[in-house]
This record gives structure tokens, C-alpha cells and sequence, in this order.
């Protein structure tokens, strides 16, 4: 019996948290993912590994926690003309079986586009995705029975979306925004809750433009949507390991096998969603992943806890670690001489931040809500997320619940021996490791070579050739964990071609080809576009 070929569409939301409709809050807009939650399962223990966007899509994009693979700090592409000691910009160098998860799809056959954001610490490889690209979507695959994977990423609702500078029509009302008790209640910050709303609304519709699209292709019923985002907005929520930050909604649809209007309060990690992807594909996931994958053939049992953290954020370098179980969390900060509200320009953008700075300037801002002024922060932190969803009273060293925080303390223990290499040595030691001198290394320039009718493989070909066939192709490359693409093209029958993951030899029946072959490996530049002529007779 065949396995059902899925098609999959991803649309995350940036920096969201959980405030749709569908998740009880009445003030929200957002009608068509409300309604698509009617027919999905909504998972409302879903949470980003960090609370900012690139170690936080670094992660989604390979599986493996920013920790692992030295994508932890903010900003590794660009520079600061403010801080040219910086070790950037630079490329995260994961070890060499780390791949783009979407690399494992398209090798099995699926076509996968990206519009367009991708931010993932290091450049895009060439073996990433077929199509990325603002254009990019699952109608310009190659053929109209090809399985799919889309990825789409309104980014409106990004936290600039809500600055004083934007001007956009409200679609809420200031004064009906529910209004956090970590920001005071005036005027300027109801304000920017609103637009955050508003923009929430607008990317609904096009969440909406996406279903009926769908429909209109008859692809609706074969296709699973995942709803997700990156991490969650505001001051002490992006950027942070506080729930305000990390908690963010994640709806799946699977038709005909996921209950619809259902909820699964099992945790969720947005490592864990490349692995699920692959899961529902029918592939095995890579043994190197840290996530898991919780739906799919190859599901794995349920976590009982999820693990994040806080590095340098652009401008200023802190350490902060924290595992968070169903109810609780507990919080580590490596520089507890700091306070919260490291000097960081992007940030002071935000109106919210604004107003609780020119409050705390004043010395007009109550107690509560000081807590990114409070100098020194508490060297850990242990919050009753139940009790105290807001996490505004740190229970550490309370007597009755040691037992809990040694517990939660071990687990993280034991996640960074594995997880978190680098957070004992410098970034600027980290990026001088991996690129001496500054030095990017190439990726080798791949080989090809023939087997059959007397071919064993002894010589690369080159140039043009003529050999009697039939024959195998074979592309080898000398960097180690380079991922390898082809293009074949039909020349004597003028047929289309286009790039294909090398996945194993290649069937080179009678006919004139030309043959692309290329290379990269992620922190790598890629290698040159080596082509050859080849008649087979």
C-alpha cells in the first residue's frame, strides 16, 4: 500500500503570542484563523526556543537548539558602526551533518518555497529550498501532482509594525485592549497593544487569502497547515525566556486525522517542528536532531519539559537559560550584576519601552513593573505559571518547593551538556574557531563520475564527453557535510529542468545531456556551478 503524500503549509506570524480569538480573547480580529481553528487542533503549551526572531528560526530551520550550532546571539549577519569590536557579521558554522530539514523534503520529491523570510543566522544554502523568493508558492511547482511544502511569513505583525512611526488604521479600540500588568495603563500604551492587534488582523486576512487559494487548487483537503510563530511581542516578552516571550499559538490541521475544534496540551518546541514535518512525510528524522517529532510515523513520546534561551541581543551580551515544564519554570542568569534593560537602540523603538523609560526616568513607575530596571536580577528565578502566569513573584526561596526547583535545575543541567557548548567560551573565540582570520572557507567543488559498460568510476569527467551507456551518475564532494544539487538537461529533446537534491546515482539513459552539479555546506560560500557535456549512445 502506497503512504498518502501529504502536501503542507506553513504561515507563521511574527511575533506573536497566543492572543487570536480562537485562543479566548475576545478584543482580537482574527476571523479566518479563528475559524480554521474550528477544524484543527489547537496546542496551547507550544513554545519558542528563544524569544527573538533569528536563534529562534535557526532553530526551526535545522531542528537543533541555537545553543547547539552557535546560532545563539542576535545579530550575526550585520554590524553596529557603534561596536566595530563586534565579531560580526558572520555565518553560525553548525557541525557538518546539519542541514536545512526542508533539503530532506526535496530530496523525497516535494517542491518547497519560502516567501520569503528567512533569517536564520546564515546565509540561505543553495540546497534550502526550490523557490525563495517573495514570489515564492506551491502553484509555481514543477508539476501539478507534485507534493509540496510552502512556507509563508506575513511579516507586518513584527514589532516595528507598532511603533509610534506607523501610521495605520486601527481595527480595535485603545481603550477595550486588555493591557498586561508588567506596562502601566496610559494612552501611549494602549495605543501600540492596538496597532499590535491591527496587525494581527491584517495578516489574517491574508491567512484567509491562503485557505481560499488552496480551495480554489482542490488542495485544501490533502494539504496540512501549521499556524505558528517565532516568538511572542512587547518588552520582557521578545527577547525574553518569560512566557510573554516564548509562548506562542501553533494550530495543525490534518484532515480526516486530527479531531477538529480539538485542544493537545502536550509541551511543544518549535524545534520539534522541522522533525513533526518530516514525520508526517513519512521520512525518518535525522538521529542529530535535538527536536521531536509529536505527530506523524515516526512520533515520539511527550516532553515533559522545553528549554530556552537569552544571549547577546544585537547590542549587549547577557546568558540567561531557562526550562519550563507545564507548570513551572526555572531561570538562570549568568550576569546578575546587569539589569534587564540592557542598553539595546532596536528595542527603545518600541512605544511600550519608551513610556516605562521615561516612567523609571521619572521615578513615576510602581514597583511591579520595574522588574527590567531591577539591578542586581536574581542569579535564578522559579515561577508557578499557574499561580502567576505574568511570572511577577519569583518563588526561589520558598522552602516548600526546593524539591521542584532541584528538579527542574537538573533537567536543565543535563540539556546543556548536550545542548549549550558554547555558553563558556567568547563569541569572538567561538567565530575566530570557525573562520581563522576571518577566513570563509569553500566548499570544495563537487566531482562527477559514470559507472556501466566498463565505467567504475576511476576518473571525474569534465568537458564533453561521448560513452556508451546506459550509465550511473555519481557526485562527490571533499567537504565534509556539503549538501550536493543537480541539473540535467535534455538536450536533444529540449525538455525543462530544473535543480534536484542528489540523493544517490543517477539513471543517465541514451541522449545528450548537460549536466550543473553544485555544492554547500551551511557557514560555507558555495562552490562553483561545474557543468559538463555528455552524449550517451
Amino acid at each position: 500500500m502506497v503512504e498518502k503524500k501529504w502536501n503542507f503549509l506553513w504561515v507563521s506570524f511574527e511575533d506573536c503570542s497566543p492572543i487570536h480569538g480562537c485562543f479566548g480573547h475576545n478584543v482580537a480580529k482574527t476571523p479566518n484563523v479563528d475559524s480554521f481553528a474550528e477544524e484543527a487542533c489547537i496546542y496551547p503549551n507550544a513554545f519558542a526556543c528563544t524569544g527573538v526572531c533569528a536563534p529562534s528560526r535557526a532553530a526551526i530551520i535545522t531542528g537543533m537548539y541555537p545553543t547547539s550550532i552557535g546560532a545563539q546571539h542576535m545579530r550575526t549577519t550585520h554590524t553596529d558602526p557603534h561596536l566595530p569590536e563586534l565579531p560580526t557579521p558572520y555565518n553560525a558554522l553548525p557541525p557538518a551533518q546539519v542541514k536545512c530539514f526542508t533539503e530532506y523534503l526535496r530530496a523525497s520529491g516535494y517542491y518547497c518555497s519560502n516567501n520569503s523570510k528567512t533569517d536564520y543566522q546564515f546565509e540561505v544554502p543553495i540546497t534550502a529550498w526550490d523557490d525563495c523568493s517573495n514570489t515564492g508558492h506551491w502553484r509555481n511547482r514543477y508539476s501539478k501532482d507534485q507534493p509540496f511544502f510552502a512556507v509563508f511569513n506575513p511579516t507586518n505583525t513584527h514589532e516595528s509594525g507598532s511603533w509610534e512611526s506607523v501610521d495605520i488604521e486601527l481595527r480595535v479600540d485603545p481603550l477595550e485592549v486588555p493591557v498586561p500588568p508588567l506596562f502601566p495603563d496610559t494612552p501611549r500604551v494602549r495605543e501600540s497593544i492596538a496597532k499590535t492587534y491591527t496587525q494581527m488582523s491584517i495578516a489574517d486576512d491574508r491567512f484567509g487569502e491562503l485557505v481560499d487559494q488552496l480551495k480554489e487548487d482542490g488542495l485544501y483537503e490533502s494539504t496540512i497547515i501549521i499556524h505558528w510563530s517565532d516568538h511572542g511581542p512587547w518588552p520582557r516578552g521578545k527577547r525574553w525566556v518569560y512566557d510573554t516571550g516564548i509562548k506562542v499559538p501553533f494550530i495543525v490541521r490534518i484532515p480526516g486525522e486530527l479531531d477538529a475544534g480539538t485542544q493537545d496540551h502536550r509541551l511543544i518546541s518549535t524545534v520539534d517542528l522541522g522533525p513533526t514535518l518530516l514525520s508526517l512525510a513519512g521520512l525518518p528524522v535525522p538521529i542529530h536532531m535535538e527536536g521531536k517529532a509529536f505527530l506523524g510515523k515516526y512520533q515520539t513520546p511527550e516532553r515533559e519539559f522545553t528549554y530556552h534561551s537569552r544571549d547577546r541581543y544585537d547590542t549587549c551580551y547577557d546568558q540567561v537559560r531557562a526550562v519550563r515544564s507545564k507548570r513551572y519554570k526555572f531561570i538562570t542568569n549568568s550576569f546578575p550584576d546587569l539589569p534587564r534593560a540592557v542598553w539595546l537602540p532596536f528595542r527603545n523603538k518600541h512605544p511600550i519601552m519608551r513610556e516605562l523609560l521615561d516612567l523609571e526616568a521619572k521615578g513615576d513607575l510602581p514597583e511591579n513593573q520595574r522588574s527590567l530596571f531591577e539591578t542586581p536580577r536574581p542569579v535564578a528565578e522559579f515561577y508557578d505559571l499557574e499561580q502567576d502566569p505574568w511570572e511577577m513573584n519569583n518563588i526561589i526561596d520558598q522552602p516548600d518547593h526546593q524539591s521542584l526547583i532541584e528538579e527542574h535545575k537538573e533537567a536543565l543541567k543535563g540539556w546543556q551538556k548536550v545542548s549549550d557548548p558554547y555558553r563558556d567560551i567568547d563569541e569572538s573565540t567561538m567565530v575566530n574557531n570557525w573562520y581563522p582570520e576571518g577566513k570563509v572557507a569553500k566548499t570544495a567543488n563537487p566531482l562527477f563520475f559514470v559507472f556501466g559498460n566498463g565505467n567504475y568510476c576511476e576518473k571525474p569527467l569534465t568537458g564533453i564527453h561521448r560513452i556508451e551507456g546506459p550509465l550511473m551518475g555519481q557526485i562527490v564532494c571533499s567537504t565534509e557535510g556539503a549538501s550536493l544539487q543537480f541539473r540535467l538537461s535534455d538536450l536533444k529533446n529540449k525538455s525543462n529542468s530544473h535543480w534536484s537534491i542528489y540523493k544517490g546515482f543517477i539513471p543517465l539513459e541514451r541522449g545528450i545531456y548537460k549536466i550543473e552539479i553544485q555544492a554547500q555546506r551551511i557557514g560555507f560560500e558555495a562552490s562553483e556551478c561545474v557543468e559538463l557535456n555528455l552524449e550517451i549512445y
